[in-house]
């Protein structure tokens, strides 16, 4: 009996450990997205009364970013700009005809894209999305046509309703309609679960974009009215939740030392829905604009094995960056034959030295509405209050700010300023002479 539990105590090590058979096998990836959540609504991000205990401990563990920006500031463009590493306006996924995709769209992410999924695919990692995709949801631009091995989660945002009610869907096919929000954030994260253990014996790239905070905001019974916050916070904290089932899911499986999590959020916070919008913090402004609060989003990365713990960044990331980073870890080669916008951060993850990034460019609704170059940024065009339908302001001449000494966006120093306004001028034209705008996959509409 002794040697029988001896070997059943063997066999369970065993198990625990299978990420570390290997030991030079590549890191797996697990990136957690979320949906319109503001720079200011985490513990750890300096919100007062919503807790965030999973995401306090990972920004503890791990490191933090404070000056870290999505893509763009709303979510189809968002989303585009981080699966492939380039700025929607190289691939077609942002419109100045319409925001973002809509159930009527006829477009998607363009084949020819190359994601984060397809590229770690190929270099051998079990790929899985579990979420809001919001790229496209005809058969030919859902999850598994751009490299994803399976899906599970809702095609586009919980707002838009179609005969039926808004779908969930496993792989192409809806299995229930209209799907029950209240439920989301927990099944995703049972899926999420599932994935790691299913696939703890090879690496994996975990892409988890959850469907909320955004409006409208759902949770599940545990977490009804349980929060200071009101119903935000309870959605919030139930995501915070979430991120600690997957952690606790990576260690169980013996993941957690060789996995790389990062979470931050799609765009900043949408401040017209008032109390069931989150907060931007002390930036400026939130969703659908390129201020501060429109694009500078929460991100945390924790890797045990690799990230000194309890460490701050405070240079530029974006999540354009994830494609560089991801490749370089994973030993996987980036495509040559295009222009891409993503820099490796292994060197700041690592505490190796500072993140490569210098220059931020601002587009929204197929426009380039402004750069951040160093401390400084300039605004050619800004959008605030958002109320859709509302034109945008062209600043001649340009707007601008130090955002390290007023990332409030309170101070306009383009007066006092000129040789920084004209290096940033100069860093656009430059730029811009890189630019061949793809065809507008927002503005094609449902074929007939």
């Amino acid at each position: 009996m002794f040697r029988s539990l001896l070997f059943g105590t063997f066999l369970s090590i065993l198990a625990t450990q299978t990420c570390f058979a290997d030991k030079q096998q590549p890191p797996n990836f697990v990136v957690i997205f979320c949906d319109d959540l503001g720079y200011g609504d985490l513990g750890c991000f300096g919100h007062p009364t919503i807790r965030t205990p999973n995401l306090d401990r990972m920004a503890a563990e791990g490191q933090k970013w404070s000056s870290f920006y999505c893509a763009a500031p709303v979510c189809t463009p968002s989303r585009a700009g981080l699966l492939t590493g380039r700025l929607p306006i190289r691939n077609g996924m942002t419109s100045a005809k319409r925001v973002v995709l809509f159930p009527n769209s006829g477009g998607g992410l363009p084949a020819e894209e190359v994601t984060i999924a397809e590229l770690l695919k190929e270099n051998g990692y079990a790929t899985g999305c579990v979420g809001k995709w919001h790229l496209g949801h005809l058969p030919q631009f859902l999850p598994m046509a751009h490299g994803f091995d399976s899906y599970y989660g809702i095609p586009y945002s919980n707002d838009m309703h179609k005969p039926g009610g808004v779908p969930l869907m496993r792989g192409q096919e809806v299995i229930e309609q209209p799907v029950d929000q209240r439920t989301v954030t927990k099944r995703y994260t049972e899926e999420a679960v599932k994935f790691i253990e299913t696939n703890r014996e090879r690496p994996f790239f975990l892409y988890m974009p959850h469907t909320m905070p955004h409006i409208p905001l759902y949770v599940s019974e545990a977490f009804t009215d349980e929060s200071p916050r009101g119903l935000y916070g309870d959605v919030v904290e139930e995501l915070d939740w979430s991120v600690g089932e997957v952690l606790k899911a990576l260690k169980k499986n013996g993941c957690d030392e060789n996995t790389l999590v990062v979470f931050t959020s799609d765009n900043g916070p949408w401040l017209s829905f008032r109390l069931e919008g989150g907060s931007a913090g002390l930036l400026r402004a939130g969703k659908g604009t390129t201020f501060e609060g429109g694009m500078r989003v929460p991100t945390i990365f924790r890797w045990p094995a690799k990230i000194p713990a309890g460490t701050l960044v405070t240079e530029m990331g974006s999540t354009l960056d994830l494609m560089a980073t991801f490749a370089h870890l994973a030993g996987a080669e980036l495509p040559t034959d295009r222009t891409l916008d993503s820099e490796d951060l292994t060197p700041a993850l690592l505490g190796e030295g500072a993140s490569p990034r210098e220059t931020m460019f601002f587009y929204t609704r197929g426009e380039l509405y402004g750069v951040r170059q160093g401390p400084y940024k300039l605004h050619l065009w800004t959008r605030e209050p958002v109320r859709y339908g509302r034109p945008p302001i062209k600043h001649d001449p340009p707007l601008l700010y130090h955002v390290e000494h007023d990332p409030g966006e309170q101070f306009d120093l383009a007066a006092k300023k000129p040789e920084v306004l004209k290096q940033l001028q100069d860093a656009i034209n430059k730029h811009i002479e890189t630019v061949e705008p793809a065809v507008d996959q927002l503005a094609i509409p449902v074929q007939k």
